[in-house]
């Protein structure tokens, strides 16, 4: 798919299944620490990854990126289509960036950016003219990565802790 000097971002296969459950128990302990509404890796990663391939089989992918032949992260994206009768037909449809996670060792070289290109150029050849991703509030890591990449937020949601009586 692509390939910058020793970094090589391709489509998942079977194979890589150990190094795609590891990189996700490591994003989901990530997320974890700045969100109390996360499970632990180990309580979600099996049940997750099988959801995560199955939506990605139709019109997305799953990617994973190699720096100097080692496993250095991931990322997942597919097609959604909605059915909200006050938005255009294009954001109805739309791409949309479901997981992306590199691995501690191999941040800051670049591979989140060739991960969301790699998953933004399969998005636009199936057709789509937005391209979505979320990201915890708190994790603002993520956020400037994510509009230095050109990304605007698009909805805000905001949560209160519900309190009977």
């Amino acid at each position: 798919m692509t390939t910058t000097s020793a970094l090589v971002i391709r489509t998942a296969i079977p194979t890589d299944g150990p190094d795609l459950r590891r990189a996700m128990i490591e994003l989901q302990e990530h997320e974890r620490r700045l969100h109390d509404s996360r499970l632990p890796g180990e309580a979600m990663v099996d049940a997750y990854l099988a959801w995560l391939l199955k939506e990605a089989e139709q019109d997305g992918i799953a990617c994973v990126a190699e720096v100097g032949g080692a496993f250095a992260g991931f990322a997942v994206g597919w097609v959604k289509q909605g059915e909200n009768p006050a938005e255009t037909p294009d954001s109805n449809r739309c791409g949309y960036v479901s997981d992306i996670c590199v691995l501690p060792a191999f941040r800051r070289l670049g591979v989140a950016t060739r991960l969301l290109e790699a998953l933004e150029a399969h998005l636009a050849r199936a057709g789509v003219s937005r391209i979505r991703l979320f990201a915890l509030a708190a994790n603002g890591t993520a956020r400037a990565a994510y509009e230095r990449a050109g990304y605007a937020a698009y909805e805000v949601t905001y949560e209160k802790a519900a309190r009977p009586g």
